[in-house]
């Protein structure tokens, strides 16, 4: 870290030197001191030698120096030298020393680990119990939105947005496992509460595997005509149409919405059990439970 401080006070007197060290901060995104967790945001941001800043990441957690960050930061830095299977063990055995608040984001960063390991299982599991928190009000600290940030911008999250995000990556998830039929039922669900032109590709790709050629056209036209969010983004636009190309055009009668009892049985227990047990209070407090509430009529009594 004495780099930092040979710049940071070089030159001009002591208000100029305080600046420019104020300066460096900022623009290399690090926070100032001299403590573990700073040395290793330092090697990771400024230095750019990320095995040694992972080495002072767990510096940083063995002495208790901003754990929940030095986790967090340490998984991701794991991530990107591909080292997850190492990063999944930290975060499994290390989130106890971490705060409640930080458990949400130590979830999420879990999730992306096991897809990126092909761990779908436990992705599957993760995402279901992320689901059913919030089903029970317990997401977001029983607050309707949350703050988040991505690529340096900060914004607001909606439980609606969250339970349909989730709701995605479930679909993907088990799109991953060729359980074309649960996938179709969660995308189904998740454009209920929030369409999305990129689940509607992925919902179409289900229905084509499925054979039921007439409503994938029809939610992949959807997309192409612009009818759903989205489906202004070129990618999305040009997926759309190359699944199109690919329906057979004397195949197209929608076929009935049939899917096996088991897994019918599987994840509507899963995802709605919990139904039962909302209280009018929870319902007020999170509105996007009312629009989920239709779906209680699939339940068996």
């Amino acid at each position: 870290m004495g780099s930092s401080r040979r710049r940071g006070g070089g030159g001009g007197g002591g208000g100029g030197g305080g600046e420019k060290k104020d300066l460096f901060h900022v623009v290399h995104k690090v926070p100032a001191g001299d403590s573990p967790y700073v040395r290793a945001k330092h090697l990771q941001l400024v230095e750019k030698q990320p095995d040694l800043a992972i080495v002072w990441f767990w510096k940083a957690i063995n002495s208790g120096d901003r754990v929940d960050s030095a986790l967090k930061d340490m998984a991701v830095v794991m991530k990107q030298q591909d080292r997850s299977e190492e990063a999944i063990e930290a975060i499994r055995s290390f989130r106890h020393l971490c705060s409640k608040q930080a458990q949400e984001s130590l979830d999420n960063l879990l999730i992306d680990l096991y897809k990126k390991c092909g761990k779908v299982e436990e992705q599957i599991e993760l995402l279901k119990q992320k689901l059913k928190m919030i089903y029970l009000g317990e997401a977001f600290n029983g607050k309707a939105t949350k703050k988040a940030r991505s690529h340096g911008k900060k914004f607001q999250v909606s439980i609606q947005q969250e339970t349909s995000r989730i709701l995605g990556n479930l679909g993907w998830a088990y799109m991953q496992q060729n359980n074309y039929e649960a996938a179709e039922l969660v995308y189904r669900k998740a454009q209920t509460i929030e369409p999305d032109a990129n689940r509607a590709c992925n919902l179409g790709l289900c229905l084509i595997k499925l054979g039921r050629h007439g409503e994938a056209r029809q939610t992949l036209e959807d997309v192409l005509l612009h009818r759903i969010y989205g489906s202004d983004d070129e990618k999305v636009v040009a997926r759309a149409e190359q699944l199109l190309h690919e329906l057979d055009p004397f195949n197209c009668v929608s076929s009935p919405f049939d899917v096996g009892q088991s897994v019918h049985e599987e994840i509507m227990e899963r995802l709605d059990l919990v139904m039962n047990g909302w209280t009018p209070f929870r319902s007020r407090r999170l509105p996007v439970f009312e629009e989920i509430a239709t779906f209680r009529d699939q339940i068996a009594c």
